[in-house]
């Protein structure tokens, strides 16, 4: 049996030789045609002596072991070229290379023995022009209208989504702004897209919003400037967060957010503590008594609105129920803007110097703030040919995926499998390993999938069962030439037992 691990059986499983030495790349549909000593057009594949070869080394990772019941680690930064135990070690997809032309098998599928059952994890990296970034940015700030478009280099790459609690979302991506636009729009939208995945920043511009540049796993700057807290809630939930500990130090309250602001003594928490009422009705639409929506327009300025002077909220004091010498507190969701007053002999709201009690719950609501980040999702359809790779009857994997009984990871990292038809993954990019994602010029992102699974049940679903190779033959074939890398303990085991 000829090894299936040897330069010329891998080089040809990945392209064809076609003379004077040139190789043409099966690995995407540009088909590059590679000279002696040179690279293709994604710079993933190159000519070695008339061998086509990966580039970027097959990623393994390595869990650490347990001994008497604590953590040891076998794998550091660097290895240190003691023997992989075949038992902790998981072939990832990066590195790997691509099933295209999807007839073929995947490139590795590898058999291991995990408590007691044969297990086979199938290992490929995925050429995916159905893909995208679904972006979370933990600001109040107003970056844009919904659905606003997201703009990159003078191209369109995605659009503005529905705020959540506390963040702003955008969809970057997809495969209309991948293929359905100009060429200049593909190419911009697939440099945005390896970027992001890739941890670095990108500069985004919103219509009739603001610039706001994003990077995983770090503070988004707005207009140029970092944000650095996530508020603790909407105006309302502030107000029923600290209203016992505002009880006594001040007579009304009023949290400015541009969903939902709240005034203390109409709100329910002021009303149970028995808070006498206050007087002070705010601009906007009433919803529940103390909630308020609208107050102002959205924008950079207090609690996410365009409003600088909070005051200007007020509508009217009713002079049957204020009086002179009334505390008041105006504050954001995020403590970062606070105003402290007393109403004059004429109930006209004054700027005075915060009391301490005061002040010190301002800084609570800073404190309870959570650190302003941006998370990177990598959305994508793997329910089309890349299965071929994986079994002859792709839509019993297709079940097998959706019913958790095969577990699918982007280079270990553990995947949200959605609801409904096909294999719809979506993966944090800041639990995958450096350099997992690369492109293809047509164009289209490159992210590596792996697919774990008992061994008998791959049988059943029609695998390509001759292809298994077993790990240990993996290791002494590859691990010289492998990058290694510890596993991440925060990351499940895919090879463990049960459901995924």
């Amino acid at each position: 049996m000829s090894d299936p691990f040897s330069t010329a059986a891998r080089s040809a499983k990945l392209g064809a030789a076609e003379g004077d030495g040139i190789v043409r790349c099966d690995a995407c549909p540009v088909l590059c045609r590679i000279r002696p000593g040179r690279a293709g057009a994604c710079a993933r594949y190159a000519n070695e002596d008339g061998h086509l070869v990966r580039t970027d080394p097959l990623v393994l990772m390595q869990r650490t072991a347990e001994a008497g019941g604590r953590l040891v680690e076998f794998v550091g930064a660097e290895w240190d070229g003691a023997a992989l135990d075949p038992s902790r070690t998981f072939v990832t997809g990066v590195g790997s290379g691509t099933t295209y032309p999807d007839y073929k098998p995947a490139p590795f599928i590898v058999s291991s023995e995990h408590e007691g059952v044969d297990t086979v994890t199938v290992v490929t990296e995925g050429i995916f022009s159905y893909c995208g970034v679904k972006v979370k940015i933990d600001t109040d700030r107003h970056l844009g209208p919904e659905a606003a478009p997201i703009m990159v280099a003078g191209e369109q790459v995605g659009h503005v989504t529905t705020a959540e609690y506390g963040s702003q979302m955008l969809s970057i991506g997809g495969v209309r702004h991948l293929t359905g636009g100009s060429k200049k729009e593909g190419n911009v939208t697939c440099e945005a897209l390896l970027k992001l995945c890739s941890g670095e920043a990108v500069e985004m511009s919103i219509p009739g919003g603001h610039s706001v540049i994003v990077q995983a796993n770090a503070a988004p700057i707005v207009d140029g400037k970092p944000e650095e807290r996530m508020r603790v809630g909407c105006g309302s939930a502030t107000i029923g967060i600290f209203a016992r500990q505002w009880l006594g130090h001040l007579d009304e309250v009023i949290v400015v957010d541009d969903h939902i602001t709240g005034v203390l003594t109409e709100h329910q928490a002021g009303k149970v503590l028995g808070m006498r009422a206050a007087g002070i009705r705010v601009r906007g639409r009433k919803s529940t008594p103390g909630r308020y929506f609208q107050v102002a327009s959205p924008g950079l300025g207090w609690g996410g609105t365009d409003i600088s002077d909070p005051l200007s909220i007020i509508q009217k004091i009713d002079p049957v129920s204020a009086w002179p010498g009334l505390r008041l507190l105006l504050t954001s969701t995020t403590g970062e803007d606070a105003l402290y007053c007393i109403l004059d002999e004429n109930l006209v709201p004054v700027p005075a110097g915060m009391p301490a009690p005061v002040r010190a719950v301002v800084d609570r609501i800073g404190e309870n703030c959570e650190p302003s980040l941006c998370s990177v999702l990598f959305m994508a359809g793997a329910g089309g040919s890349l299965r071929a790779g994986v079994s002859e009857n792709p839509v019993l994997l297709t079940r097998s995926v959706a019913s958790g009984e095969t577990r699918v990871t982007l280079g270990g990292a553990p995947a949200h499998i959605w609801a409904g038809g096909g294999i719809t993954v979506m993966a944090d990019v800041t639990r995958m390993p450096k350099g997992s994602f690369g492109y293809v010029p047509t164009p289209a992102i490159v992210a590596p999938i792996e697919f774990t699974l008992p061994r008998a049940l791959y049988d059943q679903l029609g695998g390509h069962s001759r292809e298994v190779v077993a790990m240990e033959q993996v290791l002494r074939a590859l691990a010289d030439e492998a990058r290694i890398e510890p596993w991440r303990e925060a990351n499940p085991w895919p090879k463990g037992r049960g459901r995924a």
